[in-house]
């Protein structure tokens, strides 16, 4: 087929199920051709609500003007400045610019690359040259991408390394503190989460990877494919504590809750008494929202552990491009200039005060097991029972709801949302639904938003209700 004879929707989607790979799952149909602010086109006409942000990445909203003109600009001056031919300007105006708002001073030796997933890649390696360790520590529900190493310390779900076995050698699980992964009730405190998984990573150091093995512990301080889960601030203390203790590495991983996502610049941000974050990250990673859609993703160490680094052991071929750096200097000037940080808390609060007051209603209370998250990082799970392989969850649904909550509760909402003009994703292995909108939503849209998903809520439980799911009837 031609390009030529490529003019309608119908014919595009077609020709793009035919020779995309299958290897790309995709939410919902159509093409797109336009995107403005919180809202994306397609080139049948319909317009849609866009609460995933092309998932966590366009921050600022697509087509920010500031953003597209320094790139649009910089296109015109140098496109592609080769990272191990010569600096070039953008790459150390970004460094410049990205040094102030570091969650801590130590923080002042940068590397980037495209994706988040390289950039993980990136510091596993940093982590095993400058320790001379091999091991690294992940997190049970943990996502840090789709490269080898990276796949190798994601455990939010087999799909992502299903069928590509044996991954990288050397990688150990600990749990996360979250209560499904603990087995423990969800009204848990966060101290008791907090010791019962430090507990179990005391016991990983004594029974599976010596300390002195143990190159690094990997964490996102944010759960982002594992069910947008926050880190309680004592466990990350705690992580800090071993680290020290062991002289292991910490790798915090803000590719999804970092640059404003949360409220703050970074995740981590805050955690630690001072507000500039006394939970030390030892290598910072960053991607998604750094460029604004541009691929651009950021390691950053502290120059005692890069400088032990050996000239050519980093770099790739488009590893910190002039484009995306440009655009990257815009995104934090806009940030600023634009106060995003404020806005973050407000909406935030908007956001979580209606998911909260759905939770309460009794008519849908008996579905809705918990609203939770930080900032724009916000999530609802449902009380349907994940694969029926949860004892906890099961004990807990009959004996707080009285009712059959129906499977895959997650997916049914979303798609109901897509069908009323509203893009919404699913997250983990449980019945979780995200909210991910862009950092500058105006109320008005973040209204729209929340009227959306709480008319596809109740359509889908009347017609569960309707069908006699509700009573026990399950489906």
């Amino acid at each position: 087929m031609s390009s030529s004879s490529l003019s309608t929707t119908e014919q595009l989607q077609s020709f793009g199920e035919r020779h995309v790979t299958k290897g790309i799952g995709r939410v919902a149909p159509g093409v797109m051709k336009k995107a403005e602010g919180s809202y994306v086109e397609y080139m049948d006409g319909k317009r849609m609500l866009d609460f995933t942000c092309g998932i966590g990445v366009t921050n600022l909203g697509h087509s920010h003007p500031k953003v597209s003109k320094a790139a649009a600009e910089q296109c015109m001056q140098l496109v592609h400045g080769q990272c191990s031919i010569s600096f070039h300007e953008p790459y150390l105006r970004l460094i410049s610019k990205l040094l102030p708002i570091m969650p801590h001073p130590s923080l002042d030796s940068f590397f980037f690359w495209n994706s988040g997933s390289e950039a993980v890649e990136a510091a596993l390696k940093m982590a095993r040259a400058t320790t001379g360790r091999q091991n690294v520590i992940c997190m049970q529900g943990g996502y840090h991408g789709r490269t080898f190493g990276a796949m190798a310390v994601t455990r939010s779900k087999t799909g992502y390394s299903e069928g590509f076995h044996p991954l990288m050698p050397g990688v150990f699980v600990t749990p996360y503190p979250f209560w499904h992964q603990l087995g423990l009730p969800p009204s848990t405190s966060p101290h008791d989460l907090t010791q019962t998984a430090l507990n179990q990573l005391h016991l990983l150091l004594q029974q599976q990877t010596s300390p002195a093995d143990t190159a690094a512990i990997i964490i996102e301080p944010v759960l982002g494919e594992g069910g947008y889960v926050p880190a309680p601030k004592e466990f990350l203390v705690g992580l800090r504590e071993v680290c020290d203790e062991h002289g292991i590495l910490l790798i915090v991983d803000e590719v999804q809750s970092g640059f404003g996502r949360t409220g703050a610049w970074w995740a981590i941000e805050g955690e630690g008494e001072d507000g500039r974050g006394v939970v030390r990250p030892d290598i910072l990673v960053m991607a998604k929202g750094l460029a604004n859609g541009f691929p651009l993703s950021g390691v950053v160490s502290r120059k005692e552990v890069t400088d032990k680094l050996r000239p050519g052991s980093m770099g790739g071929t488009y590893a910190g491009n002039a484009v995306s750096c440009a655009a990257a200097c815009a995104v934090i000037d806009a940030m600023e200039e634009e106060r995003v940080l404020e806005n973050v808390k407000e909406r935030s609060k908007h956001l979580l005060t209606s998911l909260h007051a759905l939770k309460s209603d009794p008519a849908l209370a008996p579905y809705i097991l918990d609203v939770r998250g930080r900032g724009l990082m916000v999530a609802v799970e449902f009380a349907s029972p994940p694969q029926g392989w949860d004892p906890v969850y099961q004990s807990q649904n009959q004996r707080d709801t009285g009712k059959q909550i129906p499977k895959g509760l997650a997916s049914r909402v979303a798609k109901r949302c897509i069908e009323k003009g509203m893009l919404l994703l699913t997250t983990s292995v449980y019945e979780v639904v995200r909210f991910i909108p862009a950092l500058n939503i105006g109320q008005g849209e973040m209204e729209s938003g929340v009227r959306v998903f709480e008319e596809s809520l109740r359509e889908v439980v009347r017609g569960w209700e309707r069908e006699g799911g509700g009573e026990g009837g399950g489906k």
